[in-house]
């Protein structure tokens, strides 16, 4: 089990995908004559006051295995939550109470992250956060033209360092003074700003609270700002273990040699997945314990981990927003519901005020005279456990919230013959992708948004940041026609070269998503597939039997 969450928790928070392509463009350092901030996500680790690093997400991982480099033990943690959890556990069996497990799991998972939970109110109680270095680049920033003796801004003059878990509507006023300083500090009108992740929610916030007047041109790249799946399913309880989506990422891991799988192994957990039998047993267990465990232990595992951080609640979707906050703090007038009634307050006021209002205000950004540009990036699926784990996605949002409203088949199917004969009716073939996953055209900004295949939602590449810094520095709108590679591209992380995505070079996945393999529609198809699968994995189960004795 420890071996199996090890896998899973760095599969689902730190996993990255490197993909071949073909012919590569070239893009030049870009440079411009007004400074461009640039925001980002949850990279920035967190440290307390005395300068010890609490958290950063790349350690996620080593708080489950340890870390053999610094000779970290986790396993007096094992066991304080075995002699926690296994009673309690116990007892929800016997006795179909399971008050205790839940309120013992929080308990224990809290003491992995409770140097970086905030208070019921969302704040800051230890001192934690940026550290000094970071606070003093920042300062320097505020008061030091970095155009200098060299004539131009580059696109990685300006970092706005920033606590990523606290209230985007708070941190934006931040980040507003910050905007200001730096036109007083360059005597630029405008600046432009490259968003990622995380600091896109911060933008929209500012763009709520400040209008845009003062910024040029903004560049948004992996937005969730419109929600991210990997975040807003499993809080509300949108839990599906599809077994398929469990064998694409296992191929995923594999296949980029984060760690080498058995193939028999492989085999056998693929004879599972294509005769039916995980499938049962996963549906056997979610109708017997979904209500009684995992919806309770939602609340406990969201309130000891991620979700006292309100920009994590940010990237809820609309749609969800109202269960999620039933599945963590539960019903109005709940003991949760009184108890953090001040960190309620401020995810509703960032709901009111930016969630329910994306469509106004990228409208607002444009009516204040300045640019906007979108880069939305896929190939990789999302975490299994989330019901939509075949959308087209980076990781963590589907491609359709990212680019904010692209069409998209999902990993199964391209766009289907039809829609695309209706599209190209329209005279609007151009916006349909190479591998036919994704239609531009139905995006906000069509003609400004950017597919990149091949580089997930963690991985923000050169490439990236210099189209955003153009889009942000630009003097007018630009479009795709405006740059010397096409609206749909494939990435190669091993040469870190950006292709032109054609219909040659653009399967660039680890997995099979034929339907035909793990969703045949018919009985024959079903008993077709069952038998070969097995068959496969009969003859592998001999040659593996034979190769132990040998």
């Amino acid at each position: 089990m420890k071996k199996f969450l090890s896998v899973f928790l760095s599969i689902a928070l730190i996993f990255s995908l490197a993909i071949p392509a073909f012919s590569w463009v070239e893009i030049n350092e870009s440079q411009s004559q007004i400074p461009v901030i640039r925001i980002s996500g949850d990279g920035e680790a967190l440290y307390d006051p005395d300068g010890n690093k609490i958290f950063h997400y790349k350690d996620v991982a080593k708080l489950v295995t340890g870390d053999s480099e610094s000779g970290t033990d986790n396993s007096e943690m094992y066991k304080s939550m075995a002699e926690s959890l296994l009673p309690a556990l116990t007892k929800g069996l016997l006795t179909d109470n399971w008050d205790d497990l839940y309120a013992n799991l929080e308990t224990e998972i809290s003491k992995i992250f409770s140097n970086s939970l905030l208070d019921e109110n969302g704040n800051v109680t230890n001192g934690s956060g940026l550290s000094e270095r970071r606070k003093q680049e920042m300062e320097k920033k505020r008061n030091y033209d970095q155009k200098g003796n060299k004539g131009f801004y580059s696109w990685e003059d300006y970092w706005f360092h920033y606590d990523w878990r606290l209230d985007p509507m708070e941190t934006a006023d931040d980040f507003h003074t910050f905007v200001q300083d730096i036109k007083r500090t360059t005597g630029c009108e405008k600046v432009g700003i490259s968003a990622t992740c995380l600091g896109t929610n911060i933008v929209m916030a500012y763009v709520a609270k400040y209008g845009a007047k003062d910024i040029q041109g903004i560049g948004m790249d992996g937005s969730v700002v419109g929600g991210a799946e990997i975040l807003s399913e499993v809080i509300s309880g949108k839990f599906d273990v599809a077994p398929p989506a469990l064998m694409r990422i296992l191929r995923d891991v594999d296949g980029l040699g984060m760690f080498s799988i058995d193939e028999f192994i492989m085999e056998t957990i693929d004879m599972l997945v294509r005769t039916g039998v995980l499938e049962s047993v996963i549906s056997t267990t979610e109708n017997i314990f979904y209500d009684k465990l995992i919806k309770g232990a939602t609340s406990a595992l969201a309130l000891s981990t991620f979700y006292t951080w309100p920009n994590y609640w940010a990237c809820v979707s609309p749609e969800d927003y109202e269960t999620a906050k039933d599945y963590v703090f539960g019903d109005e007038g709940s003991e949760k519901r009184v108890k953090y009634a001040g960190l309620i307050e401020k995810l509703d006021r960032y709901d009111r005020e930016v969630r329910q209002r994306v469509p106004e205000l990228l409208q607002k950004i444009q009516d204040d005279g300045a640019h906007l540009g979108v880069i939305s990036k896929y190939g990789f699926q999302i975490i299994p456990i989330c019901a939509s784990s075949d959308v087209v996605s980076d990781q963590f949002a589907s491609v359709s919230r990212s680019s904010f409203g692209a069409t998209t088949s999902n990993v199964y199917k391209p766009l289907s013959d039809e829609y695309i004969n209706m599209r190209t009716a329209e005279g609007k073939e151009k916006y349909i992708s190479p591998d036919k996953f994704i239609d531009a055209s139905t995006c906000i900004l069509p003609d400004s948004t950017w597919f990149i295949k091949g580089s997930s939602h963690s991985d923000w590449t050169t490439y990236e940041m210099q189209i955003l810094y153009d889009v942000a520095s630009a003097d007018r709108q630009l479009t795709v026609d405006d740059f010397p590679y096409s609206q749909f591209m494939v990435y190669d992380d091993e040469t870190e070269m950006l292709y032109p995505m054609t219909e040659e070079n653009c399967n660039t996945e680890h997995w099979d998503a034929d339907p035909d393999v793990y969703q045949p529609t018919s009985i024959f198809d079903k008993m077709k597939v069952a038998i070969t699968s097995f068959a496969k994995w009969l003859k592998l189960f001999f040659e593996y039997i034979a190769t132990e004795k040998a």
